[in-house]
């Protein structure tokens, strides 16, 4: 039987979505996540392939500013739930969604295009690289040491309601979103992502908690978490679980994490998703006790090249002739020539002959600046035409922070 693709439509989304949780093993979310999600769905942007009445596969992409090298929000699709019946495999189900989902990009104006890999092997050859990595901690707190201040100047710390603090804590989050590559400034509605908290997925822990920091009563950072109690016979072995921390000063920073290690009852603390240049890291005294774990966070793939690499800045001056293959949006192949340095850059497409050769997906790795040109020359992805070109534009490519996505979507 031949296959249908079309825009979503409200009244289908149920049976969508179903499809999806059938793909990720078939336990249906809570209903207040579900919810969530039904609420987010831009339904424009979202297509499902139908075999008569049956959905055989899901896709879509949400409408993100995502924040580059230099600060500026760019127009970004965040592409978004992806799934495939598994009956349907091989058929070219997932290639099919995927050239439209990138060709409505295109027409849309967005350069960028994001997305989150289940499996990071999948996505490759669509153009997305991983673009942004993310630490996993695993910290024995009566024994990493923690050297911070006693008293941080001003700032005292108080337990609240998460919801209580909800908008207070999404001013610190905007603010936050400009300082680091990766971030996504939240539209209304997504503010709700961070409090989901549905009983199901507490793995016996506790409901969600919130501690703020404040100076003359306003809040100036916060860390949500709970606590998992667990007891042995020498006594309590709790597991402080955090879900997020955010903080505008290292003083602030330093505050939160010390409540987190000293919570009484508690002996570990996991954190997950967190930076890789976390602060943390420089205020434990045996990093070897933080057990970190490194993976793939954020996937990134250039949808208009010449766009998407004026958009950012650059942390050297840069002039270089790109020779750039993409097999899957061919309208970026061929010679651009970049020209850019802290202040801005321009990007457009030349005869001069090329300096850097590259695949859109190298280029999607690096953009954001945690991932090195230099490095993925040693791994022969990246080729130096003219002598010289390597070195330079690899500095100017990398970030002065690393770049990490804090959420998933």
């Amino acid at each position: 039987m031949s296959t249908e693709t079309r825009v979503l439509q409200p009244a289908e989304w149920d049976e969508w979505y179903g499809r999806l949780e059938l793909a990720f093993g078939g336990v249906a979310e809570a209903p207040q996540e579900r919810k969530l999600w039904h609420d987010l769905t831009e339904f424009d942007r979202s297509i499902g392939v139908w075999e008569g009445s049956t959905c055989v596969g899901t896709a879509g992409s949400f409408s993100f500013r995502l924040t580059v090298p230099g600060g500026a929000p760019v127009p970004a699709a965040g592409v978004t739930m992806v799934s495939v019946l598994s009956t349907h495999r091989r058929r070219g189900v997932l290639t099919g969604m995927m050239r439209r989902l990138l060709d409505g990009v295109r027409e849309l104006g967005e350069p960028l295009a994001v997305l989150t890999a289940s499996e990071p092997g999948i996505y490759g050859r669509f153009g997305y690289g991983a673009a942004t990595q993310e630490l996993s901690l695993d910290i024995d707190t009566g024994r990493a040491g923690l050297t911070v201040p006693d008293h941080p100047d001003g700032v005292t710390l108080r337990m609240v309601a998460p919801d209580d603090v909800q908008d207070a804590c999404e001013r610190i989050y905007a603010r936050r979103v400009t300082e680091r590559p990766g971030m996504l400034a939240r539209r209304p509605g997504w503010e709700r992502l961070p409090l989901l908290d549905p009983v199901a997925s507490r793995a016996g822990a506790s409901p969600l908690q919130c501690v703020v920091a404040e100076r003359g009563g306003e809040v100036i950072g916060y860390a949500r978490y709970a606590i998992k109690p667990e007891w042995t016979p020498e006594g309590p072995e709790g597991v402080v679980v955090l879900r997020d921390l955010e903080a505008p000063e290292p003083a602030v920073t330093a505050a939160l994490w010390r409540f987190l290690f000293d919570l009484d009852l508690t002996s570990r603390l996991r954190a997950r998703t967190r930076p890789v240049d976390d602060p943390l890291l420089h205020l434990v005294s045996d990093v070897r006790r933080c057990s970190p774990r490194l993976r793939d966070g954020l996937h990134l793939r250039p949808v208009d090249v010449g766009a998407a690499l004026a958009a950012r800045a650059y942390s050297a001056p840069v002039d270089v002739v790109l020779e750039v293959t993409d097999t899957f949006c061919p309208w970026n192949e061929g010679r651009w020539r970049l020209t850019g340095d802290t202040g801005g850059a321009q990007c457009a497409r030349t005869s001069d002959p090329a300096e850097l050769s590259l695949s859109v997906r190298e280029l999607g790795e690096a953009y954001l600046g945690g991932t090195s040109l230099a490095a993925l020359a040693g791994a022969g992805r990246v080729r130096e035409v003219r002598k010289g070109a390597l070195a330079q534009t690899a500095r100017a490519f990398l970030g002065e922070v690393a770049p990490w996505l804090p959420h998933g979507f």
